[in-house]
């Protein structure tokens, strides 16, 4: 079968959707109350032998024992189906599912010039800003006002996803709270806040934002959401760049899987788009300086492409138990059939060139799954307009799948309750600014440059990040 894959629009650390730098430093192989909360109305809603020579050896039972007594602890759980049951984003293209979906499938950019600071000074001064945004209804006014954004967005579309969910006040109440949980992460956590607070010190330690520590670390989004909900099953972060947000779904839904939990609200959350976040991508030479016509900046698999195009915002989804979703009567959007994690353990941001961790990642996570890649015909790739980046994914993809539909918008990677909506829906969006291919990539696998129909049966969702972090999850029509 023939394949199509799409680049990248605004590549929007939504979900943590850093990208391989172009060319940054030396190879390093060495490598949780419903209804209305505290911050604001949810209504929108063995041991060995030890002695003398022979303590290497009595380290080496203790550490591993029979393998029998091990799988005599294991508990058996059967395997619980998970379901995508809701959806919230914070993205420069809207605040609402539809609308987002809506401007991605008219190949609409959502990059465009800076204007929360002067950087005319920078060599980049393009982003995928979010120009309008209100925490009114969402956040307590107090508490918002000492947020950095990126817990904002975070909470926001949080509490959209479980008003998408249709978990309304009552239902919220009717909860198991203990078994409700929270893994929503960000790469770059409360950068604004910190930096702030480097000024503040400057003049006194007494000017400094009280809240500074907490609300600078990536945990905090997570942990206040849950407070506010009064969830109280798992609750924490993850960081791993690009990766973040597929890290946090796959291990939610792993909660759940493992019957650990029954509801979890997963996804990314970033708000990088300061002097600092602005400066220090443009020192590592990884952003596009295509300043004159920003909505053609971000060309994954163009030849003129010139770097990644950086962003904020927040994607959230409400993953839930097969069963518990049917009892309420939920409206489900997908299912999450699995996924897998890999390194690299190459380079801080080039990707190996052999694409090992890569493949090895789609291999593990077709496993995990169990499904074969032929059942693989829609694809939502990783690559951020690279050059690097955008070629190795390619070359690990296309030679070794036989698949229909690849697409790369940082969009939907950031915001991943996207591919659920390709999968309810049956619609792709376009590949914008692939004028001018590489000539290793094949054209016929690629997403045209309008809307598509596909009938998705198994879509898979790639992205890795900094540090080569690997994560690849898939999601199928709910049946």
């Amino acid at each position: 079968m023939a394949a199509a894959v799409a680049p990248p629009l605004c590549t929007w650390l939504v979900a943590a959707c850093l990208s391989a730098a172009c060319g940054a430093g030396e190879k390093e192989k060495q490598r949780r109350r419903g209804g209305v909360g505290l911050f604001g109305s949810s209504r929108r809603p063995g041991s060995g032998r030890s002695g003398g020579a022979r303590s290497g050896m009595a380290m080496s039972v203790a550490l591993h024992p029979e393998r029998g007594v091990v799988e005599n602890k294991k508990t058996d759980v059967k395997q619980r189906r998970v379901v995508v049951t809701g959806m919230g984003v914070v993205t420069p293209l809207g605040h609402d599912p539809d609308e987002f979906y809506n401007n991605l499938l008219q190949g609409i950019s959502g990059i465009s010039e800076i204007e929360a600071f002067d950087c005319s000074h920078y060599p980049t001064r393009i982003a995928g800003e979010i120009k309008s945004f209100s925490t009114d209804g969402w956040v307590a006014p107090k508490l918002a006002k000492r947020m950095d954004k990126f817990m904002q967005y975070l909470i926001m579309a949080g509490k959209k996803a479980l008003e998408n969910a249709g978990i309304t006040e009552e239902i919220m109440n009717e909860l198991e709270k203990s078994r409700c949980g929270v893994l929503i992460g960000s790469a770059m956590g409360g950068m604004k806040v910190f930096s702030d607070a480097i000024e503040a010190l400057r003049v006194s330690y007494k000017k400094m934002n009280p809240f500074c520590v907490p609300f600078a670390t990536t945990n905090m989004g997570s942990a206040i959401l849950a407070m506010d909900l009064g969830w109280m099953g798992p609750n924490y972060s993850i960081s791993t760049a690009c990766a973040t947000s597929n890290f946090c779904i796959l291990n939610a839904a792993n909660h759940i899987r493992k019957g650990e939990a029954d509801v979890m609200l997963c996804g990314g959350s970033d708000a990088p788009i300061i002097p600092i976040g602005l400066g220090g991508f443009v020192a590592c030479r990884a952003l596009s300086q295509r300043n004159s016509d920003p909505a053609k900046a971000s060309r994954p698999w163009d030849v003129d492409r010139d770097g990644f195009v950086m962003g904020e915002g927040s994607g959230v989804l409400v993953l839930e138990e097969l069963e518990h979703a049917k009892q309420r009567g939920a409206e489900i959007y997908a299912e999450f059939l699995g996924g897998s994690f890999t390194c690299d353990a190459y380079h801080m941001t080039e990707p190996h060139p052999e694409g090992r961790g890569v493949i090895l990642c789609i291999e593990n996570a077709l496993a995990d799954s169990g499904v074969i890649k032929e059942d693989i015909n829609y694809i939502n790739a990783h690559a951020t307009s690279t050059q690097m980046g955008d070629l190795k994914e390619f070359e690990a993809l296309a030679p070794k799948s036989e698949l229909n539909k690849v697409d790369d918008r940082p969009s939907a990677r950031s915001c991943r309750w996207n591919r659920s909506r390709r999968c309810y829906t049956s619609w792709v969006h376009p590949n914008i600014n692939l004028d001018n291919p590489e000539k290793n990539v094949d054209v016929s696998m690629l997403v045209g440059p309008q809307k598509e129909r596909c009938d998705v049966k198994v879509a898979l969702s790639n992205s890795f990040g900094f540090g080569g972090h690997n994560s690849s999850i898939l999601f199928a029509p709910f049946k």
